[in-house]
């Protein structure tokens, strides 16, 4: 089940939800609006290889925005760090972010009951879109989750996206034996 904005509140009391900065009037009904942040970035190369540590490089968006390419995927970061210790957060685009032509996630998602950090967004846009820091990019909803959990996020060995971070993070797969 989605917890509702009520409920939001009550686990943000118990600390089982962290959000930081927190603003009362970025709660919805049963989300929490999340924001872009100021760092964006892209990948140095064209070509990506899933066995290799593709590299990106950062830059930050001007105060006049920046203008978002089809055909570029952009790595992007919430202003928010989050931390959720007893539930699933799910990371959606906004209705007036799609209504834009922009993509928040490609696959990603779903957190995992222990992640703490900042989300990174890959960002995609259908036809030319100016951004800007701060604005409005996502809504957090957070899930109740059945059956007890035997390792959270943040204390698994094999966790690739644990160092908090206010820029966004590459792909790690390359960590992965396949």
């Amino acid at each position: 089940m989605i917890l509702s904005d009520k409920r939001i509140l009550e686990e943000i009391d118990k600390g089982t939800i962290l959000i930081e900065p927190f603003e009362r009037n970025n709660l919805g009904t049963n989300s929490y609006d999340v924001h872009l942040g100021k760092h964006l970035a892209c990948y140095s190369n064209r070509v990506l290889d899933a066995q290799q540590h593709n590299k990106i490089e950062h830059f930050e968006i001007p105060l006049d925005g920046y203008v978002l390419q089809p055909g570029v995927l952009y790595l992007g970061v919430t202003e928010e760090y989050t931390e959720t210790h007893a539930h699933v957060p799910f990371l959606e685009g906004k209705s007036s972010t799609g209504r834009l032509g922009i993509d928040i996630h490609a696959t990603a998602g779903k957190g995992d009951v222990g992640f703490c950090n900042t989300w990174t967004l890959e960002i995609s846009a259908t036809q030319p879109v100016r951004v800007y820091r701060g604005m409005p990019i996502g809504q957090l909803i957070y899930f109740n989750v059945e059956g007890e959990i035997e390792t959270i996020y943040s204390a698994k060995k094999s966790a690739k996206y644990n160092t908090r971070t206010i820029k966004p993070v590459e792909s790690m797969m390359w960590k992965n034996k396949f």
